[in-house]
Parts: structure tokens; sequence; C-alpha cells
């Protein structure tokens, strides 16, 4: 019999096992959160039960109470604390001496937490989106887009593969260094600070928690001023999970407030991530220096969206406004600039006029609509003036979405998809980051005019390219300076959690997502230790020991032509040289270079 036999039935032996033991469900115990009130929605009591009218021109700081409300509707949910830089440090303090007694835990136990949120967020689908849909005003559709599936996503990959990508990691010891082994730790790094936005409240909590968590550290989160509410709600499901694996209190916090919050927030952990607008990102920074506080930033976006002449126009398409309505207030990574061969120019801007023609912005949990309210006050009148500014300079509407029924007091919290044509970068709007449903399209002749005109931002967050030649795409996505590509696609990249998330120039630095995202929560140390303890140890050979001897420095060049030469008979001729040195310190050994 073959002796490969036995290996081929011991595999399939294993394949079967390993299937099986897959249909045994795992224990993973249910979690009650209380969400009475959240669920009372059109039930609100006579003091919640008002429409909310923001002040405007001022902030609400002065009044440290963050105040919340529905978008869609402007009714008013609440309001929480805006914590004083003195507490913040408190919250910091209490998951600091948390976090020590978590960095002890096991994996398996830190896979049980991740399995137990896995559950109930399956379980509460429609409650997280509900949630996300009133205190952001998106669909329930990208909220189950956005919250759900990119988080299940990620908890799904740090099951699979977080512990490997932790464990220590062995790494070659050279040459000089053979007796050695050589390996990288990773630790975790204590409390991670982290300030989140409110275009996906669930997502930018669980996102930065996950990978802290389960990397063993603690995390205070900062939520936004303007999805404080969901973000509260969430924290209860956190809570529930840590407790029902027995993690100490105060491992996790979320904390609510405006900017001296976030100021003292930064100043107070160990490492900070933040996602938000470059400004801010350049403030954070300022502050974090005075501390030498490490920091990753994912900032403001303006993707190119590049459509070659051999790509499917209609499902491209398709894409392309899916992309748009996304960056409604409500995607920080939505495609924000369009540059279309001019061969299918005209075919392309029929195409997405059918489309969104027959799309309606309107509250979300009132009907189907295909696209909510916009999240930040005031910012429909910065979309207009950008619009403006492009029809001021030659630009022209396309065509122009619907509104479904809006409530007198939400009208300005809405703003309809508009497409813009014969669009340059002259305009504001190829320029400064929208965060809007706006689509201005331009045209090019050559892939090198695209990548140009790609590579004419400041923000370099992502792109997408169309062909339907895949080396193509893949050509002209490998010149556009960004940290995220997609070939015939449009942010997929995020649901490949495997893989980091950041970009460059005035979208930030640093990594979160993917391995680089977890190993960044973590102290990387450098280990090295001897082989063959103790038979070999590391000794200072004779000729360098102090006082070292007069020919110490021929020493060393034998030694460094013996490791590094490039001719093999030169490192021999070298290697009999320092056996010379080693073993015969009374003679003045030297060597004549020139005679090899």
């Amino acid at each position: 019999m073959p002796f490969w036999w036995p290996l081929i039935v011991l595999a399939f032996a294993y394949a079967i096992c390993k299937f099986l033991l897959m249909l045994i469900p795992p224990n993973v115990p249910s979690i009650d959160v209380d969400a009475s009130d959240v669920l009372a929605h059109g039930k609100e009591t006579e003091e919640n039960s008002f429409i909310y009218i923001p002040p405007r021109g001022r902030s609400q700081q002065s009044d440290k109470k963050v105040q919340c409300y529905e978008p869609a509707t402007m009714k008013y949910l609440g309001y929480f604390p805006a914590l004083s830089p003195a507490e913040v440090k408190e919250r910091v303090a209490l998951s600091r001496k948390a976090q020590k007694t978590w960095a002890q835990s096991s994996f398996k136990v830190r896979r049980q937490f991740l399995r137990i949120l896995l559950k109930y967020i399956i379980e509460h689908q429609e409650l997280i989106c509900e949630v996300s849909s009133r205190d952001t005003g998106k669909t329930m559709v990208d909220a189950s887009l956005g919250e759900i599936m990119t988080t299940c996503e990620k908890i799904t990959w740090l099951l699979s593969e977080g512990e490997r990508w932790l464990k220590p990691e062995s790494r070659s010891s050279g040459r000089a260094m053979l007796h050695k082994i050589s390996r990288v730790e990773f630790h975790p790094l204590g409390v991670i600070g982290a300030i989140v936005p409110w275009n996906y409240p669930f997502h930018n909590i669980f996102n930065p928690m996950l990978a802290a968590v389960f990397s063993g550290n603690g995390i205070v989160i900062k939520v936004s001023e303007h999805a404080s509410w969901s973000g509260c709600f969430y924290f209860r499901i956190i809570q529930a999970a840590l407790a029902a694996v027995g993690a100490p209190e105060n491992l996790v916090d979320v904390i609510t407030g405006f900017s001296e919050t976030g100021e003292a927030l930064v100043s107070s952990v160990d490492k900070m991530i933040f996602v938000g607008s470059t400004a801010v990102g350049k403030m954070i920074m300022r502050n974090a220096a005075e501390t030498l506080t490490p920091v990753t930033l994912e900032l403001g976006g303006k993707d190119a969206f590049i459509i070659c002449e051999d790509a499917d126009v209609s499902h491209v398409a398709q894409v392309a406004v899916r992309g748009t309505l996304q960056s409604s207030g409500q995607n920080c990574a939505g495609a924000e600039r369009f540059y279309v061969h001019k061969e299918i120019y005209s075919a392309f801007i029929s195409q997405v006029s059918k489309i969104v023609k027959s799309v309606s912005a309107g509250p979300p949990l009132t009907g189907r609509y295909d696209m909510g309210a916009i999240c930040l006050q005031e910012h429909s009148e910065h979309l207009q003036s950008l619009v403006n500014d492009a029809l001021d300079k030659g630009a022209e509407i396309a065509v122009r979405g619907s509104f479904g029924h809006l409530g007198e007091d939400a009208v300005e919290q809405y703003f309809p998809p508009t497409v813009l044509i014969n669009v340059n970068h002259n305009m504001k709007i190829m320029k400064e980051e929208a965060f809007g449903p706006i689509m201005p399209i331009m045209q090019f002749s050559t892939d090198e005019e695209a990548i140009k005109l790609a590579n004419d931002s400041r923000y370099a967050l992502g792109c997408a390219v169309f062909s339907g030649s895949k080396s193509r795409a893949k050509l002209i996505a490998s010149q556009i300076q960004c940290g995220v590509a997609a070939i015939n696609d449009f942010a997929s990249n995020y649901m490949c959690q495997s893989l980091p998330f950041g970009g460059v120039k005035d979208s930030g630095f640093g990594r979160f997502a993917g391995i680089e995202g977890l190993r960044a929560c973590c102290l990387v140390k450098s280990v090295v230790e001897d082989r063959f303890w103790p038979l070999i140890k590391t000794k200072i050979p004779k000729p360098i020991q102090y006082p070292v001897a007069e020919n110490a420095f021929e020493f060393q060049e034998a030694l460094v032509e013996t490791l590094y030469g490039l001719n093999i008979w030169d490192r021999l001729r070298s290697l009999i040289d320092v056996l010379k040195f080693l073993t015969d310190q009374s003679s003045n050994v030297s060597r004549t270079r020139k005679s090899h």
C-alpha cells in the first residue's frame, strides 16, 4: 500500500471530526439588556414628547448637557451630562484598575465575550438598527449594512484569527545571533481612548472596543454629541456581555460631552484612536504630543470613483448612487468625486439620472424611503453652498431626487440627492469633503488623466476603479495615493475585516481593523534569548574584552567579513583568521587584505 494512503485517511477523518464538531452549537448564554426606554417610540412621556429646536449659531457646550433628538422628526430624546476633565480622568483611572485584572484573562474567556455579543446582535438586529435610525436619521437598510454586518464580520474574524495574531511570533535571528531565539510579543497597552463620530453609532463604538478588549486592554470611548442617546444604549449591551464572563467592572466605559471632555481623554490614556474631521484630528495630535501619546487618525475622505469606457454602465450606476447616498451624512468613506471616461459620459449620466429620480427621502421609520435625514444641524445649508459655488462656476444640475412626507419642523434636516455635471477642480465640491448626497461627475480621456485627477486632492482615504479589464483597473488603482482601493466595487474593503483601514495625507495615518489594527492596541516587544541555554552562552570574544587587545579592530574586520562577505571563499579565509585571533592571543596576528 502506498505510504501516502494513511495520510489521506487521517486527513479525511480529521475533516469529518471537525465538521461534526461544527454541528454542535456552542454554549453561549443570553444576556438581558434593558431597552424599555428606547422602545418607547411614539409613547414618550409628556416630558420627552415635544419637538426639539436646537439653538442656531451657538453651541450647546455652555449648557453642560448633551441634548439628543431625532434628526428625521426633531422629536426630543433626552440629555446626557457633559463630563468635566476631572470626571474623565476618574473614569480612565477606574478602567485602568480593571484592565490590570483583565490583562490576565485567557483568550477562551475573551472569545466567549465575543460570542455573547454576536448572539445578542443577531437576535436583536431590528432594535439595534432602529436605535441607530432614530439617533442619526439613516434608513433601516443602511443601518443593517453599516452597523450590523460590519460588526458581525469583525467579531467572527476575531473569533477565527484574533488569538493567532496576538500570540508571540518567531523571527529569524540573523547570522551574528544564530545561537539566539528571537520573537515578538504583543502585550496590552493599558487603557485605549477613542473619540468616535455619529455616522455609525453602533459600529463606531464596537469597532475600537472589540480590538481593545480582545487584546487585553481597557477602553474609554467618547461618543459624538450628535449620537449620545444611541451610544449610551449600546454601552448597556457591552456591560451585560462583560458581566456574563465575569470581567471586572469599568473595563469599558462610554462617556458623553463636548471638546473639553475629549481633550481630557487624550491626555489620560495610553493610546488614542480618533475618527473625525481633519481639523479636529490636528488638535488631537497637538494635545497628544504633550504626553507623547500615540494616536491613530482616520480623518476626512474625498474618495475618487473612476469608471473606464469598458465598464458595465448600468451596474456601475447602481453602485455609484449607493456610494453617494451612503455619504448622505452617514458614511465617512462615501464616493465624492466621479471620473467617467468621455465615451460613456452621457450614457452614465442617463443611467444615474433614472436611478436618482426614483430615490425618495423621508423619515426612515415612517415609510419605505431610500435615504433618511442628515444628522448634523445646519449641514444642509453647507451642502447647498457647495452646490451654489459649483453652479456659479459653470456646473449644471443633471437631476435631483425627491422628498417624501416631511414634518414642517424637520425640513431643514434633509437634502435631495443631487447630480452635478460639467464640474472641475476649481469648484469647492471637488476639493472639500461634502459628507452629503451630491454626485459631481467629471469626464476624462486617458487613464493617465484619471490618475492625475484622482491624486489631485488633499484627501487620500480610498478609491474605486471600474473596468472590463481587471488588470487595467488594478494598474490604475495601484497608482492612486490612498489607503484603501476597491477593484470593480465600492467600499467592499471594510467588509474584509482582515484588512487594515485608514488613509494618508489629510485623511490621517495609522490603521484600525485587520492584523495591523489589532496589534496597534498592543505594546510590541522584541525578545531575544539563548537558544541552547545553559550549554551555550553569549561571551564577549577575548580580543574585544576590556582592556581591548591591540589587534581588536583587525579581529572585528575578520568577523564582519566572515559573517557578511559576499564570496564564500573570502568568508572561509576570514573565519580562519577569526579562529587564529581567538586561539593565539600572544602572537601579533594581522592580515593583509590585499592578498585576498
